[in-house]
């Protein structure tokens, strides 16, 4: 007997392709390359959804109109600056990579710390990125590199499946109370966005070692965060 529910050859063919596209279209498209800072240092890329990434923190010394970023290490001056400022974590050259650079929002804010062409995301520009990746609860295991070569263990849900590479180079303390503190290396890192929150708040986005989230908070502009710059103006 004919079975009039069974789906003929056309039908079967194009669901097998949509279900194909489904189960092993990644997260991340491939499409890597690699692009070039004011200092020279190079970066991977990746593209996720229709929004090209680095694929490594920043670790420029300069603008890219060529002007020097103020290397701050002073404790105190760190928290007291107004200025573009940056430092290695633990004021260390030797973790520059895979680390980058912290910098303060005052570099973030010259709109020419990301090579020409590129720019610090936005807030929206994060969101964008964390909802394409299923959530602020399950995209930090997407964006996260995978292993405890960098992230304190266990790194809980980190496949990297984005291909984002996220690393944890901690923070550096920023508030006017305190001093300019190196911490939290290997357990979390801090992303800067560009969206001001108020006039001394910033907008960011944070990853941890333990869980598979994306937060968003907002923080002081002093302290000193990572950056990932995104392709556009």
């Amino acid at each position: 007997m004919k079975n009039e529910n069974q789906p003929k050859p056309l039908t079967f063919l194009i669901l097998m392709l949509l279900f194909t596209t489904n189960s092993t279209g990644t997260f991340a498209q491939q499409k890597s390359r690699i692009i070039t800072d004011k200092d020279g240092n190079k970066y991977r890329t990746v593209v996720i959804d229709d929004q090209e990434w680095m694929a490594e923190n920043l670790r420029t010394t300069r603008l890219n109109d060529g002007t020097p970023i103020v290397n701050e290490t002073d404790m105190t001056k760190w928290v007291q600056i107004t200025t573009p400022a940056y430092a290695w974590c633990n004021n260390d050259i030797g973790k520059k990579d895979p680390y980058g650079a912290l910098y303060n929002w005052y570099a973030v804010n010259t709109g020419k710390l990301c090579p020409t062409g590129w720019h610090v995301p936005s807030d929206e520009d994060w969101t964008k990125l964390t909802d394409f990746l299923g959530g602020l609860v399950i995209a930090g295991g997407k964006l996260k590199e995978s292993g405890t070569a960098h992230w304190n263990a266990p790194n809980s849900g980190a496949t990297n499946e984005s291909g984002f590479s996220a690393v944890p180079a901690g923070y550096r303390y920023g508030y006017f109370w305190g001093q300019g503190t190196f911490n939290e290396i290997g357990i979390n890192g801090y992303y800067f966005t560009s969206t001001d929150c108020t006039n001394t708040h910033i907008w960011t986005r944070t990853m941890n070692s333990g869980n598979t989230k994306v937060y968003r908070s907002i923080f002081v502009k002093n302290n000193g965060f990572s950056v990932r710059c995104i392709k556009g103006l």
